[in-house]
């Protein structure tokens, strides 16, 4: 668990700003808040797009070989705060206000985009160091998957590729340790299930003769 809290030790002060004033140090106490409240914290696994979460929200799973810290302007910058704000309120919006999972995660690229300006972090080369580390399921490093990684986010974005190889591993048993074949097989279902429904040239022909009956 990160531990380079703003205020580690010390009890907070009021500040002498309205509550509802912006401020990177409200900001800061925030992102303290969030990461003290995470159930449980694993980076012992491989997760494909550098960060999840279990079904149940109560594990936060970053990457193992995703380093804990980069460098910017002579400053040595903790990144797991940040991706640990952005999986709790993903996770939260999801599980609490139904929220498909692509308007989730712009929320919570929102908060997490706030988050790293408040620490006085450029965006541009946190997120260029992020993407220089980001793992997809064709990766060799992807090795070690946990058992109770929630596939949401690959069914919502009807990643099929991804889902599908990863299917595909399992069953010729070259696959990352913990996938459950049911699981993905149900997942790869469901988004075929969209696509043929929903993005293919029979599904636009029959919307056109739908719309000529009429």
């Amino acid at each position: 668990m990160p531990l380079d809290y703003c205020h580690p030790s010390a009890p907070h002060k009021k500040l002498l700003l309205p509550e509802w004033y912006v401020s990177s140090l409200m900001m800061d106490r925030a992102l303290d808040a969030i990461c003290r409240r995470v159930k449980k914290f694993d980076r012992k696994h491989d997760i494909p797009y550098l960060a999840g979460y279990s079904l149940d929200g109560k594990t936060i799973y970053i990457d193992r070989h995703m380093p804990q810290t980069f460098k910017f302007k002579g400053r040595i910058i903790d990144t797991d705060r940040f991706l640990i704000l952005h999986e709790e309120v993903e996770k939260t919006l999801i599980d609490q206000l139904g929220l498909h999972y692509l308007h989730a995660h712009q929320i919570a690229t929102r908060a997490e985009e706030a988050a790293v300006r408040a620490a006085g972090i450029t965006w541009r080369d946190y997120d260029r160091f992020m993407q220089k580390h980001v793992k997809t399921i064709g990766d060799e490093r992807l090795t070690k998957i946990p058992k109770d990684l929630d596939l949401k986010p690959y069914r919502d974005e009807q990643d099929d590729d991804l889902l599908r190889r990863m299917l595909k591993s399992v069953c010729a048993g070259k696959a990352p340790k913990g996938i459950h074949v049911l699981d993905l097989a149900e997942a790869v279902a469901e988004v075929r299930g969209r696509v043929r429904r929903h993005d293919t040239p029979g599904a636009h022909r029959a919307m056109a003769i739908k719309r000529k009956t009429k």
